[in-house]
């Protein structure tokens, strides 16, 4: 199993920040850099520029890579020519992750005018027409969201770019085994990620693939501090936008994306206790202070540096790539640094 780590823009880093954590990533042993996107910086161009930071540690490098972009935001040859580039410039060492973002909500379709589509049938076209392009294939498709006539990458030779699909449901796990070179996951448990693999093997038999082809990685969020209420606060809360939402869910919204994962990993009960709550008024601290800490301790983990290697990779168990997704429990570097340093590679329990 490699070892990752995951940044993202809750850190609040600055670019000079986020270049000398690559170089403490690469000093630790850490053979991958990856972060999320939203409408933040260009996640391409902030890959290319921890890979070079990294070259001052590592001569060639350490790997980085994109989990996930949302597709809304780009055009199949809009992913592939950045994928494309990033791929060369460093060597084969980007892997690209796209998946559907907020595409199966109303509002967030609406935000960027896009019409009603089948979440499923957005990813197929995405997937086969992005892959062949960074193939070097000639693509004439037409699908149901995406159609793309004599369209031909130029990028020679063709970069070849791992396109993995961030998912968590079933049907969208059986499209990865059919089409996708990895899969990125997120907030799972052994359980959840064992289960995970047997959807990928059945949408890998559809087609005849190898499943161990299909890489499966996955960001694990720690937050380290001597503090472990500060801690736990801070994890329920980086928590709370994935397994609550933005807004108290409607029946059919708890069917889907995140909170039909959680709530499939067995957490229903506890989540509509705190549905409940906001709905009385109570604030983002009150129902932070509230989230159950069996539910964040089965997805995670919060506390003391002592703990957190062994926490992480309990939850590891069944990737391919473990990715520490860093929380903060206090803005600046040393937060990010000392959850970095409790998880290094070196730690690692065999």
């Amino acid at each position: 199993m490699d070892i990752g780590v995951g940044l993202d823009a809750t850190l609040g880093l600055t670019l000079e920040q986020q270049g000398e954590l690559s170089q403490e990533a690469a000093s630790l042993g850490y053979t991958s850099i990856w972060t999320p996107e939203s409408t933040g910086m260009d996640s391409f161009q902030l890959c290319s520029h921890r890979w070079n930071a990294s070259r001052s540690v590592v001569s060639d490098g350490i790997d980085t890579g994109i989990a996930v972009s949302p597709v809304m935001y780009r055009s199949p040859l809009a992913f592939a020519m950045s994928g494309g580039t990033l791929s060369q410039i460093t060597g084969g060492k980007f892997t690209m992750g796209i998946g559907t973002g907020g595409a199966y909500r109303p509002r967030s379709r609406q935000a960027v005018g896009m019409s009603k589509v089948s979440a499923l049938s957005l990813m197929r076209d995405y997937l086969v027409t992005v892959q062949d392009l960074v193939a070097g294939k000639e693509v004439n498709y037409e699908g149901e969201v995406v159609t793309l006539k004599g369209m031909q990458l130029g990028i020679n030779p063709a970069p070849d770019t791992p396109v993995y699909l961030g998912t968590l449901g079933p049907a969208m796990l059986k499209l990865a085994g059919e089409l996708a070179a990895g899969v990125c996951l997120n907030w799972c448990n052994p359980d959840q990620i064992a289960w995970s693999r047997d959807r990928i093997a059945e949408g890998a038999a559809l087609v005849g693939r190898n499943p161990s082809e299909i890489k499966v990685v996955e960001y694990i969020r720690v937050c380290v501090d001597e503090d472990e209420e500060l801690a736990r606060l801070a994890f329920a809360k980086s928590t709370m936008g994935y397994a609550l939402g933005q807004t108290v869910p409607t029946q059919r919204e708890r069917q889907l994306g995140y909170r039909a994962h959680f709530e499939r990993m067995g957490f229903g009960e506890e989540l509509a206790d705190l549905d409940q709550m906001r709905r009385e008024g109570a604030t983002t601290d009150e129902v932070a202070k509230a989230f159950p800490a069996e539910v964040l301790q089965k997805v995670g983990y919060y506390g003391k540096a002592e703990g957190a290697a062994e926490a992480f990779y309990n939850l590891a168990k069944g990737l391919d790539t473990a990715l520490v997704r860093v929380v903060s429990a206090k803005p600046g570097v040393e937060s990010v640094l000392a959850t970095m340093r409790a998880c290094q590679p070196a730690y690692r329990l065999e």
